[in-house]
Formats: structure tokens, C-alpha cells, sequence
């Protein structure tokens, strides 16, 4: 059965994802090293790891599976799941592939260096409704791609 993880730390899109996974009765693991409000909601499981560097990214990697979807905007946690088989989507919908994480971890490799060196200091562009609308069609169009798929 496919479960969506979210890593929750500064995800913009938790609520999005529990709307897609109730409307397809997905469990829902919101992985945080933080407190969060308590949802109440059937579907969500809420995990509150210790604090530490890739605790939540380490909880997700062990678990997440072929058949399930992992949410994340850490480049290396989606190249995680994606080794596991796993389907990876960015906050912004855009999913990390096998074609396409390679690039990504370069490219977050370059750009941590141009920041460590003051060639750049800003991030990237502000989270838009277009980003929000993005991920749910993405979100929606993964389930619907993993439900057609035979399991592993």
C-alpha cells in the first residue's frame, strides 16, 4: 500500500498532501524534529525525531519503499528514496528523477560553495500559489501513476 512521507520541516505543502492522501486513503507520516499541532486526522501519523542533522531524513530513507512517495526539498533525501525506489517530489511538485537527481545534487553542491564564498547570497524565489498548485497536480498525477503500476 503506498504511504506518503513528508518531511515536515519547513514543508509549505503538509496540507496539500493530506488532501491528496484523504482523498485516495493514504496514510500520511509527517516527519519532524520539532512539535507540531496535533491534525486528529485518521490518515496523519506524526513522528517527532530527535533533533539532529538527518534524523527525519534518516527516518524516512529506512522506511520509505517502491510503492510510496516521499515529499521533501532535501536533495539528498530525495536521492535517498529514489535508491529505495520511491517516488521523490519537491515542495514545488517538480519531481526528482534518476535522470535528474544527479544534476540537483551538483548544482545544490555549486551553490552551497558560491554562498560559503559571498559570490551569492540570496536563495531562491519566493513559494508561489503557482508552486502550491503544481505540487497537488503532481502529488495526484504520482498516486495515480504508482496505483497503476504492478508491485514490486
Amino acid at each position: 500500500m503506498t504511504e506518503i512521507y513528508v518531511d515536515a520541516d519547513a514543508c509549505p505543502v503538509k496540507d496539500e498532501a493530506v488532501k491528496v492522501a484523504e482523498r485516495h486513503g493514504l496514510t500520511v507520516h509527517i516527519v519532524s524534529n520539532s512539535g507540531m499541532r496535533p491534525t486528529g486526522h485518521p490518515l496523519v501519523k506524526q513522528v517527532v525525531v530527535p533533533a539532529g542533522p538527518d534524523v527525519a531524513d534518516d527516518w524516512i530513507a529506512e522506511r520509505a519503499g517502491p510503492q510510496d512517495i516521499v515529499i521533501t526539498g532535501d536533495i539528498p533525501l530525495a536521492a535517498r528514496a529514489l535508491e529505495k525506489g520511491a517516488a521523490a517530489l519537491g515542495h514545488d511538485g517538480r519531481p526528482f528523477t534518476q535522470d535528474s537527481i544527479g544534476m540537483a545534487l551538483a548544482m545544490r553542491d555549486l551553490m552551497r560553495e558560491l554562498r560559503e564564498t559571498g559570490q551569492s547570497k540570496g536563495g531562491g524565489p519566493a513559494f508561489s500559489k503557482e508552486d502550491r498548485s503544481r505540487f497537488l497536480r503532481s502529488l495526484e498525477d504520482t498516486v495515480q501513476a504508482i496505483r497503476r503500476r504492478p508491485p514490486p
